[in-house]
């Protein structure tokens, strides 16, 4: 699959292609729907599919601190993409001059000029370009003019309620991470690379692999019993901390996550984080010997769990 890095990294032979365009974040069930269209349509005309995707989010431009968490790190959604065997992904950078370009200039510079589009799929709310004055109408107007297609796709519903981002989030925040489970078709993990921390979980015999969270707040907080993915393909048990440590007077959210039967060192190694129960909220403690005595009490229910 090929990344590409805004509009100005367009060349000839990005030119001609079946696109789709979203945050994709989670690449959840709905997105997968999304996906499946564009990859029929690209087999069916020989050309490549293309996934627009934006970077920051466009919530995230506007409302800053305060726009609800992402279920998915960039690099993760693109790996995300990837494993659906998408061609192409096009990441548009979100800022002042993309949010002032006009639906119009959205349509030449990036479908027509851009990627030359032969067959756009879009959601069924799907509004573009300055104060969200582009929508399907549009399109299809435009698509009958310049001899592309356009598709609006019908909201994949589960249990009579929509697939969604928020629905994810929202199941995550109230630990019911079954739904989660099947509205992403599949567990809900977090992939990240393996940081030098504090080393105060070593300093208490508890050693953990911190990965740092960036601008990536998850949407749980507290502590969980997981599975995580190795290096190697296999898999080990373990119980996770997620969030910003009060006792060590924390400020940034840090995912630490100490492996049950696990020697060995993992710095600089990507792991995946598969989160299966909840155990506690994150709470501050007096001391340090508090918080150790805590640690070996989710220990000892993390095992019961995977007993």
């Amino acid at each position: 699959m090929e990344l590409i890095r805004g509009l100005h990294n367009l060349r000839d032979k990005h030119r001609g292609c079946v696109a789709t365009i979203g945050n994709f974040d989670g690449v959840h069930l709905g997105h997968r729907r999304v996906l499946e269209q564009v990859k029929a349509k690209a087999k069916e005309l020989g050309l490549p599919s293309v996934a627009i995707t934006f970077e920051p989010q466009p919530r995230e431009f506007f409302a800053g601190d305060k726009a609800p968490p992402r279920l998915t790190r960039f690099d993760e959604k693109v790996r995300l993409l990837q494993a659906e065997n998408i061609d192409r992904v096009l990441c548009l950078t979100f800022n002042k001059r993309l949010q002032s370009m006009s639906a119009d200039a959205f349509i030449n510079q990036l479908l027509l000029k851009g990627l030359e589009v032969k067959h756009f799929v879009v959601g069924d709310d799907f509004r573009f370009g300055c104060d969200r004055a582009g929508d399907y109408k549009m399109l299809r107007n435009t698509g009958d003019q310049h001899g592309f297609s356009v598709v609006n796709t019908a909201t994949f519903l589960m249990d009579g309620e929509r697939v969604s981002s928020t629905r994810i989030r929202t199941a995550l925040a109230q630990n019911d991470f079954a739904l989660a489970e099947s509205l992403l078709g599949r567990r809900y993990t977090v992939t990240g690379r393996v940081l030098h921390g504090q080393k105060l979980g070593r300093q208490l015999g508890v050693p953990t692999a911190n990965i740092r969270m960036h601008r990536f707040p998850c949407p749980m907080k507290g502590v969980y019993a997981v599975r995580v993915a190795m290096p190697d393909g296999s898999y080990e048990r373990g119980v996770c901390n997620v969030g910003p440590r009060p006792t060590v007077n924390g400020i940034q959210p840090v995912l630490e996550v100490h492996l049950l039967d696990y020697q060995g060192h993992l710095y600089g190694q990507l792991l995946s984080v598969e989160f299966l129960e909840f155990i506690r909220a994150e709470q501050k403690f007096d001391g340090l010997e508090q918080l150790k005595k805590q640690i070996f009490a989710d220990i000892d229910q993390a095992r019961a769990y995977f007993a």
